[in-house]
């Protein structure tokens, strides 16, 4: 017992001079640098409508089209408007109702679509300011259409299944009937400023919006360029086409557009790394292999004692990666790394401290991250990760504008 009790003294001993060996070693070893932060310096800024939360709904399509359309307002009337995004929504769902049943159910149904897609509304239906219409029925204070995206499809799914072999005349009334429940029926004339108007009337003689003056633009290397050709997406249910031009043109287009006070309606992927909740996003480097540690058995546990300020490395901000081709972008774009996650809407471009481009871009997921709803997305991220955007045709640089016919 005796020997026992030794050696478990001893052990014990051994423990806690390795405890303040380790404890001396922690204590001259300096922390990790931390990153740096980002440093942005704006260099062009168009003014935009306040930000809004999208919650609980599949909705970016719309909600940055209509932020891109109130900064059109802003830019045209020098007045804030607040346009009801669930106007555009809902008419979207009993359009593409009828579509789905004509295509017996060959086609996407759900709460995506595209940029496309409100401009039609907007062209065939009118607009409506948000307190004329909310699309809120369902009492929740925010969006929230998960229930009544499954009850719809449930809905047109019966349809399509033609149990009477000859579909009725009423399936489109019932359709709207349930749509409206939840979102509220459709005015067909309001007051707005002390004046009495119609969707049509409100869209031409009030906000002289003409959707005819806005252009898609896109950039697949496997399509001609300089010429029209279709989204290949899902959600691009009316079949909206873009005019594709290759890398250069594409950025050009966006720098012009910032340049000279127009806002961009952008669509792209946000699944990559290094988009972040922060409200950064960069195209970050691949990972290099780490090699094994040299030296001491110590240094391969703890690594080397950088207590010299000397040795120590300076912090950077995260390395990107910088070089994009049209070629990276098709190949990404072949093999599902870039699809058309989110819409979201730029409004200028900034600097970082090291001279870096990064596009402000306004999301619709509320004061949310860093920036309280904005994001700083990089000039390498834009070019990877864009699929397509809507601007003015008056932001295109005059020979690209030329080149593509557009009047």
């Amino acid at each position: 017992m005796y020997q026992t009790y030794n050696i478990m003294k001893n052990t014990i001993l051994s423990i806690a001079a390795l405890c303040v060996s380790f404890a001396a070693f922690a204590q001259t070893t300096p922390a990790t640098p931390e990153a740096p932060e980002y440093q942005f310096t704006t260099v062009k800024e168009a003014p935009i409508s306040p930000i809004k939360n999208q919650y609980r709904s599949g909705t970016c399509w719309c909600f940055s089209s209509i932020s891109f359309l109130e900064s059109e307002l802003l830019r045209t009337q020098k007045k804030t408007y607040d346009l009801s995004e669930m106007w555009v929504v809902s008419h979207a769902y009993s359009d593409r109702a009828t579509k789905y049943v004509r295509m017996d159910g060959k086609m996407g149904f759900a709460q995506g679509s595209g940029f496309g897609d409100v401009m039609s509304v907007i062209k065939k239906y009118g607009i409506v300011p948000q307190d004329v219409y909310s699309g809120q029925q369902y009492g929740s204070e925010l969006p929230e259409i998960g229930e009544l995206d499954a009850v719809l499809k449930a809905y047109v799914d019966a349809i399509v299944k033609n149990p009477n072999r000859v579909l009725t005349t009423a399936w489109k009334k019932g359709f709207d009937a349930v749509l409206q429940a939840y979102m509220g029926e459709w005015p067909s004339e309001f007051k707005a400023e002390g004046k009495s108007f119609t969707p049509a009337t409100y869209r031409d003689e009030q906000l002289k919006l003409n959707v005819k003056d806005y252009v898609n633009i896109c950039s697949f290397a496997a399509e001609p360029w300089y010429e029209e050709c279709p989204i290949e997406v899902c959600d691009n249910w009316r079949n909206a086409n873009g005019y594709n031009v290759p890398l250069a043109d594409m950025m050009r287009i966006l720098y012009n557009a910032c340049d000279n006070g127009y806002t961009v309606l952008w669509g792209g992927d946000v699944s990559e790394k290094g988009f972040t909740r922060n409200g950064i996003a960069i195209v970050e480097k691949p990972a290099e292999t780490a090699k094994p540690a040299a030296g001491s058995d110590q240094e391969h546990w703890v690594g080397k004692d950088n207590s010299k300020p000397e040795e120590a490395k300076a912090a950077t901000l995260p390395q990107e990666l910088t070089e994009i081709t049209d070629e990276m972008r098709q190949e990404a774009y072949d093999r599902k790394k870039t699809t058309d996650d989110h819409g979201m809407h730029i409004y200028g471009y900034a600097t970082d401290q090291n001279g870096t481009k990064y596009f402000m871009v306004k999301n619709s997921w509320g004061e949310t991250g860093k920036y309280k709803g904005i994001w700083y997305m990089s000039d390498s991220f834009i070019a990877y990760k864009t699929l397509n955007f809507l601007v003015h045709k008056d932001a295109l640089p005059k020979d690209l504008r030329k080149k593509l016919g557009i009047n």
